[in-house]
């Protein structure tokens, strides 16, 4: 089946007789017991509801995985994922993280004994160098979140498996539909639902998707014990939203590419990261792992007051955190994304005063264009 036919009808069981086409919002926090020690498989909505259940084993089967965990949001997937750690335990993560995942490493699990190495994860070396007995996982975003970096993830879990350690890989920027870190290696991938999977900037959802029974079992524990289940509104807002996947990324990812391009001939802008680029440096490396580019673009300004001067005058796109909706979104990372990461450690990737990251939405190109351009020109 088709990956844009399997987004729409990929698992079809049904929970009820009507024939409903849209899966039913199972709107209850319990369910009944037909007797003593009798259930209907359904017993608290903490643990299991139907409606949740549909999408978990969508992105499960998207994914490639087995089990797939749905939460209310993409930061409490990982933080439900950190549990899985104990203190003394290291791990290794990118060194170009969204903000909110080094927010959480740095303030909640460093307190918690969890020790980080924060390295460039596009060199192996880097990765191996800090490999020590008490190391647990690697933590990777490819594409990186903001400057757009590529991990080779076969290599690195060879290198992983080889070390007994895990792979955890965020897929947030790429999706399912263009890759798939579980056939590439990874024990763990991790989503923000409240971006492209769900792609209406309406809600907000996290994934961990797993292909092994072991982590599964471990991770459903810690699932209803801490309790940050998605509820069964949000769970069909990103069922609905998954329908679309396909289309929509196939029209957002032509219009990066579009963009990205335009971008390079403009005086005022100084560097494009752009993975879809053949110029970016990791474009071999993507096109080997990946089966598309997404539409996420950062790209430097001349100035401070240029990169203010865009997010002051664009009309069309929006300046609003978040990404991947059918709304094109341009943030600053340097006071919203990342304001909570020191600023030596930005500096040192390159996000500072004059960077802008921009999530490409369904517009035309064209009018997303004329935004920009009567944006770094000053002109309406």
């Amino acid at each position: 089946m088709d990956f844009s036919t399997f987004c729409i009808h990929g698992n079809n069981e049904k929970h009820d007789r009507t024939g409903a086409v849209s899966v039913p919002i199972f709107q209850t926090a319990t369910f009944a017991h037909p007797g003593v020690e009798q259930s209907t498989g359904y017993d608290y909505s903490r643990l299991q509801n139907p409606t949740r259940e549909h999408l978990e084993k969508t992105v499960a089967k998207l994914e490639d995985g087995t089990d797939a965990m749905a939460f209310s949001s993409g930061m409490s997937a990982i933080a439900t994922l950190m549990e899985l750690f104990s203190p003394g335990d290291h791990i290794i993560a990118s060194d170009d993280l969204y903000g909110g995942s080094h927010r959480l490493f740095r303030s909640i699990s460093e307190k918690n004994g969890i020790n980080f190495s924060f390295v460039n994860t596009s060199h192996i070396s880097q990765i191996e160098s800090h490999i020590n007995p008490q190391t647990k996982a690697v933590f990777i975003e490819t594409p990186t979140n903001p400057m757009m970096q590529v991990t080779d993830i076969s290599a690195v879990s060879k290198l992983t498996k080889r070390h007994g350690v895990l792979l955890i890989v965020d897929n947030t920027f790429l999706t399912p539909y263009y890759q798939k870190p579980l056939q590439l290696g990874a024990d763990i991938v991790t989503h923000s639902g409240t971006k492209f999977l769900g792609g209406h900037n309406d809600t907000l959802a996290g994934f961990l998707v797993v292909s092994d029974n072991d982590l599964s079992e471990k991770l459903r524990f810690i699932y209803k014990t801490t309790g940050a289940c998605l509820s069964p509104l949000d769970s069909w807002l990103l069922i609905r939203g998954i329908k679309t996947l396909a289309v929509r990324m196939d029209k957002q990812q032509q219009n990066a590419l579009q963009i990205a391009r335009w971008l390079l001939s403009q005086e005022k802008v100084k560097a494009v990261h752009y993975v879809g680029l053949p110029t970016h440096p990791d474009h071999k490396i993507s096109k080997k792992q990946a089966t598309g580019f997404g539409a996420m673009i950062s790209f430097a300004t001349d100035s401070e007051e240029t990169a203010r001067q865009v997010l002051e005058r664009v009309t069309l796109i929006q300046y609003a955190e978040s990404l991947g909706g059918v709304e094109s979104l341009i943030t600053y990372p340097i006071l919203q994304t990342h304001a909570d990461v020191p600023k030596a450690v930005l500096e040192a990737k390159g996000i500072n005063e004059k960077l802008l990251r921009l999530s490409v939405g369904l517009e035309s190109a064209e009018d997303l264009i004329c935004d920009l351009k009567q944006a770094l020109e000053g002109q309406h």
